[in-house]
């Protein structure tokens, strides 16, 4: 009678243990991971023979290259593909040659004397002078009268805004001022405010915008 061969182990009479059939061994096995490309766009998702940075955003592969724009000169973009800076488009006007106001448009002194004298009485009708205050006080005041006469007055002109305050001591002043313009188109208006403790001259210069 044959005697079977030993397997490997059972040299020493013990009885050979049963074989397990290998695995099947995957064509992939054995292979590192696929990696993105670093020259791959952030949106694709295709391995990196497939994807490069120089194939376009949405663009079939093999596809025309599609010109974006100037945008895609930054280099920092955000997670939807737009850029983070995009330049602001520039708006050119073309000249009006309206170098007069039209008629019935000009600076009304009268109307906005009339606005100075109230916001002046409504803000500093029951306020006293204070050296620590008088400086934000004025700013603020200045900026009022600004606004409120811009309300009254025709478009195309700049306004420039003056406020002159101080203590009410019985004292005599005297307020002045000079400008460069065109007495046809540019005016101003002045108004004044006293009371027991402080004065208050503000005046509106409005410039025709050419």
């Amino acid at each position: 009678q044959a005697l079977s061969p030993l397997a490997p182990g059972a040299q020493d009479g013990s009885p050979a243990a049963p074989r397990r059939p290998a695995p099947p061994r995957s064509t992939e096995e054995g292979k590192a991971p696929q990696l993105l490309s670093r020259r791959s766009s952030i949106l694709s998702t295709l391995p990196a023979p497939l994807a490069s940075r120089r194939s376009s955003l949405g663009a079939a592969p093999g596809g025309k290259r599609p010109s974006i724009g100037p945008w895609m000169l930054h280099s920092r973009v955000s997670f939807s593909g737009l850029p983070l800076f995009q330049p602001i488009p520039e708006i050119r006007l073309e000249n009006t040659y309206r170098m007069r106001p039209d008629k019935g448009c000009g600076f009304n002194a009268g109307r906005v004397q009339r606005v100075l004298e109230r916001v002046l009485a409504g803000v500093l009708g029951g306020t006293s002078y204070s050296p620590q205050g008088s400086a934000p006080l004025v700013h603020s005041l200045a900026e009022l009268l600004r606004c409120r006469a811009k309300e009254v007055v025709p478009p195309r002109y700049k306004l420039v805004c003056h406020v002159l305050l101080g203590q009410h001591g019985q004292q005599s002043l005297l307020v002045a001022s000079r400008a460069l313009w065109d007495p046809e188109s540019d005016s101003f208006a002045s108004a004044t405010f006293s009371n027991t403790s402080l004065f208050a001259v503000a005046t509106v210069h409005g410039l025709y915008f050419e």
